[in-house]
């Protein structure tokens, strides 16, 4: 696991983040009279939403040089 967050920190973020948002959504939406599709559309913007959450997020930790900076 430790491998695969060192290889991949920005993926497994978007997953931690996602499945956080969409558990938040299911939650809060659940007293709400919605269609299947319209559940299963809000989750996929959801996921969508996470995934640009964390390239933003991750534009602050790369350098000029494309390299992460080791003093920060």
């Amino acid at each position: 696991m430790r491998t695969l967050w060192n290889n991949h920190p920005n993926l497994i973020s978007w997953l931690f983040l996602a499945i956080g948002m969409v558990a938040i959504l299911l939650l809060s939406s659940r007293h709400v009279a919605l269609l299947p599709m319209q559940r299963f559309w809000l989750i996929v913007a959801t996921v969508v939403l996470a995934g640009l959450c964390v390239w933003i997020i991750s534009w602050g930790d790369e350098s000029d040089d494309g390299q992460s900076d080791p003093e920060s």
